[in-house]
């Protein structure tokens, strides 16, 4: 076995530091994002579930794992579009501080020079390695961040049964042994790595943050044939919202520009349109396709967690698993993410805990991806983070979220009053941004105009709001912005999304949880 210069450079560096924090606990990671996984899952089937109309999901792996973790069922995205979701949680900083809103900036460049979570771990004596799609940086090669990782980063390009003509497709699974899918090869380098660190392995005993950025259910919708076996035609049905809310303002729509790239959704020359959908047996086999392909991803994790207990570090490998962003399918006629509703920002976060979680927890508490990075060190037993002042350029590392290590001790304790997305859109050469706040009822969004300038909005200037009422319409199908019965309550909201996520933040203002 050959190993580079650079890994033995990496290697020392990384005893030498885990060597002066020895004090520290130092436990392993093992970090899992999934791209455009809404919570399909079955963990998550109940009233936390994204429609009524899904299927049961057939996720066993996730499910068992959740099973020994703390599920978080109500986590939010800061902005739903992989770039801006990923930069968000990997700093542990939104949107507006990042200023990363499209697929072009990179935080690096355009902000400040902000600490990763895996470049975290690195500077505290953790060999930190990454494959699949994690980063999503522009102008970077590979869409990746240098930076964070201990060794080159390994990121695995889609196969020949891969292509793009299509938004949809079931490979024959006897197909794949030539040729395996992207994500059966980034689970393989996966379960490489991991027996690196095992005992017998070139860096044993040494403390790990290992991420593995798996790419489905990411358009196309593409699995192993075997796997539609679990979604049966019959199970499969249409959604019961397939037009926009009643009362939705024009600028909360988006259009299905990515669906309609591919050559079958070309033919269909959809319009993508306000009040327009898919044909019926179109949106049916997208819906099936999705499905498929989670649990064809659900079958990768499985085989990459099986391997950490095979070589037994599961007992001191926290595990994380989210998904980047939440996704629709076809309800209220729209496809993909791009938007505020509840399915765009609603998105999976599951952790597990040696020792504190092996029984399972469940949470409904309302949490962000932001918080992910400050729980993640603080359950590493490394020194905590410090929240971010208001400007935050010069400062390397802190955090605009909360560690969520109290939520495992008393998961139904009072916690934050709203959690908080945001999109950009632009309208006749008009910059707006909408800001949404989800609180434990209701979901209340402006659109006012924005200046990519300042960075700030000016909320005299609205283009539109909403107000969903999640104890009588969980589906978002009715905007009550603008009805008298729900004056008081928008009054009320209005002010909270005003006052920003610092008056919602439990370490900032405590009397959110003591009020």
């Amino acid at each position: 076995m050959v190993i580079q210069m650079s890994e033995i450079r990496a290697y020392l560096l990384a005893v030498v530091i885990g060597t002066l924090l020895r004090g520290y606990d130092c436990k392993n990671v093992l970090f899992i994002v999934i791209d455009d996984l809404r919570p399909d899952l079955g963990c998550y089937r109940g009233s936390d579930f994204p429609a009524t109309t899904d299927p049961p999901i057939y996720s066993p792996n996730i499910d068992q794992l959740a099973s020994k973790s703390i599920l978080f069922k109500r986590a939010h995205v800061q902005q739903a579009l992989c770039s801006p979701s990923r930069t968000s949680f990997l700093t542990s900083r939104r949107p507006d501080t990042t200023l990363v809103w499209d697929l072009n900036a990179y935080w690096r460049n355009v902000s400040g020079n902000f600490t990763t979570i895996p470049q975290y771990f690195k500077n505290h004596g953790h060999m930190s390695v990454g494959m699949g799609k994690i980063f999503h940086s522009p102008n970077v090669s590979g869409h990746d961040d240098p930076i964070s990782w201990s060794l080159p980063y390994h990121r695995e390009n889609p196969g020949k049964l891969e292509g793009h003509e299509r938004s949809w497709k079931f490979v024959p699974d006897n197909d794949t042994i030539a040729d395996p899918l992207q994500d059966m090869r980034i689970a393989k380098d996966a379960i490489t790595t991991l027996g690196y660190f095992a005992k017998g392995g070139k860096y044993q005993n040494q403390p790990f943050f290992l991420a593995v950025g798996f790419i489905r259910p990411h358009l196309p919708f593409i699995s192993p044939i075997s796997y539609s076996k679990h979604y049966p035609q019959e199970s499969v049905i249409l959604p019961q919202n397939p037009l926009p809310p009643v009362h939705m303002p024009p600028v909360a729509w988006t259009n299905i520009n990515e669906l309609s790239q591919y050559d079958d959704m070309v033919a269909l020359q959809a319009s993508g349109a306000i009040n327009s959908s898919l044909p019926d047996n179109t949106t049916l086999d997208l819906r099936k396709a999705y499905y498929s392909a989670v649990s064809y991803l659900d079958a990768m994790v499985g085989s990459v967690l099986d391997e950490l207990k095979r070589l037994n570090l599961d007992n001191n490998t926290i595990v994380s698993l989210i998904g980047d962003h939440g996704y629709h399918l076809g309800e209220h006629g729209l496809w993909c993410k791009f938007t505020n509703f509840e399915l765009a920002t609603h998105a999976p976060m599951i952790i597990r805990i040696p020792g504190l979680t092996d029984q399972g927890i469940v949470t409904e508490s309302l949490v962000e991806m932001v918080d992910l990075f400050p729980t993640l060190v603080e359950a590493s037993g490394l020194p905590k983070l410090p929240v971010c002042p208001p400007n935050s350029k010069s400062v390397r590392t802190c955090t605009e979220g909360e560690s969520l290590m109290p939520l495992v001790s008393n998961p139904s304790m009072k916690w934050k009053n709203a959690a908080f997305s945001q999109y950009p859109r632009t309208q006749s050469k008009t910059n707006i941004m909408g800001y949404t706040i989800r609180t434990d009822e209701h979901r209340y969004t402006e659109w006012p105009e924005f200046s990519y300038t300042t960075h700030t909005p000016d909320w005299t200037r609205l283009h539109g709001k909403e107000l969903y009422d999640h104890t009588i319409d969980p589906d978002e199908n009715v905007n009550r912005s603008a009805d008298p019965l729900y004056a008081n309550i928008t009054r009320i909201l209005k002010a909270r999304l005003h006052a920003g996520w610092r008056d919602s933040s439990p370490s900032i203002n405590p009397s959110v949880i003591v009020g």
